[in-house]
């Protein structure tokens, strides 16, 4: 079947006052013709961004870096706004986060999707207008779409603000819809029901879809195929119990255990024996034996002793010492870089001192057996490797 769409290698970042901020890196993926796909990831990892660098959606700070969009084989990362123009709304088209601010308070729900309709179709008669905007409103399930396509968006519920932004979605009869988190701040029936309105409508116009979500639970009722995810910190008190099993069911590739600096609990996970997982006691414990019991793999559950969270020089090395004990007990463990590290930030150390400092207790980390070294970028582990082999080459001098 041929590709709807087709991102390889996308790579976005902005331009902010601190620097460049990378936040797509690398991704590839695609999307067939009336597929579902869901995006899931933690807040702030980079979703919503992926999605709008698309359709070319991002503010005047971003750009596209690297990478390739081809929508039927064309490709369109190199578009110009005027171009964009032609392909949002009837190519693809967007449901934002919140449809309280995606609406204008100052319109009527009625008018605001009429002003849709009229960008794809200017010579339309207001007759025809009427019955277009009536014809939405049904299609997205909002009842006595003649008496309340003239109320104000205020005047909704959070449910029925998200179908009115649905109907200003679907104006262009797009054939790729980005739903993102379409979910959020909607109670548990709610969910259910926008979730089953957009598979319904789905079905009937024949689109594909693209779901972003950080809701597990969300992405296996709606999506067909699932793009790579990570769990990051699921030592998060108000986690879903549901997690592990959804997790193993997805294939999630890795799950990150983070014990956020703290040596006491890198204390509590090395203190038991390391063949015997379900006796690692606390909140780690039960989770790592919730996860393997789920099926997911020892070998998939990356533990982070959080080197960056650490209040005091003292705790860094605290964890160090035990880390040789922690990678004892079968499970990779991360070892975190970074040329911005926070980790010296409590000792209001000089830039210099705070890198020479991460650079040590990173290499370090792997002579201790640490398996898993995260860096933000390409650049970033090229100075890693370069840094290393100097402070190697200092370590042996002295």
């Amino acid at each position: 079947m041929t590709e709807l769409l087709e991102v390889k290698n996308l790579s976005v970042s902005f331009e902010t006052d601190q620097g460049e901020v990378q936040a797509v890196r690398d991704v590839s993926f695609t999307l067939r013709p009336g597929e579902t796909l869901a995006i899931v990831g933690e807040s702030g990892c980079g979703k919503s961004a992926l999605c709008k660098s698309i359709m070319k959606l991002l503010p005047a700070s971003a750009r596209i870096k690297s990478g390739s969009i081809c929508v039927n084989g064309v490709e369109i990362s190199g578009y110009r706004e005027r171009e964009m123009q032609k392909l949002r709304g009837k190519l693809f088209s967007m449901v934002l986060q919140d449809p309280l601010t995606a609406l204008n308070p100052t319109m009527s729900v009625g008018a605001q999707i009429a002003e849709a309709v009229r960008v794809h179709q200017p010579k339309i008669s207001r007759e025809a207008m009427h019955d277009r905007v009536l014809e939405l409103m049904r299609l997205v399930e909002i009842d006595r779409a003649q008496e309340l396509m003239n109320l104000y968006p205020y005047s909704f519920s959070g449910g029925m603000r998200q179908r009115c932004v649905l109907a200003i979605a679907l104006a262009g009869s797009p054939a790729i819809l980005f739903a993102d988190e379409p979910t959020t701040a909607l109670d548990v029936t709610i969910q259910a029901q926008i979730l089953k309105l957009l598979r319904d409508i789905q079905q009937e116009l024949g689109m594909a879809s693209v779901l972003v979500t950080h809701d597990l639970g969300v992405a296996a009722q709606a999506a067909e195929r699932f793009g790579e995810v990570i769990i990051n910190d699921i030592s998060a008190g108000e986690l879903d119990p549901a997690m592990p099993a959804t997790a193993a069911r997805l294939g999630v590739p890795y799950i990150i255990m983070h014990m956020k600096g703290d040596p006491q609990t890198m204390q509590t996970l090395t203190d038991y024996r390391s063949d015997i997982v379900t006796e690692v006691c606390g909140y780690f414990g039960r989770r790592v034996a919730e996860l393997t019991a789920a099926g997911i793999r020892r070998g998939n559950i990356v533990l982070d002793p959080g080197f960056g969270f650490a209040k005091t020089l003292e705790q860094n090395y605290e964890l160090l010492a035990g880390l040789h004990k922690l990678c004892a007990l079968g499970f990779p463990v991360l070892a975190g870089m970074s040329r911005k590290s926070m980790i010296y930030r409590a000792l209001d150390a000089s830039p210099a001192d705070a890198l020479a400092g991460t650079v040590a207790l990173g290499w370090e980390a792997l002579r201790q057996g640490a398996t898993v070294l995260r860096v933000h970028d390409v650049r970033e582990a090229a100075d890693t490797v370069r840094l290393f082999g100097l402070y190697e080459q200092n370590r042996k001098q002295a």
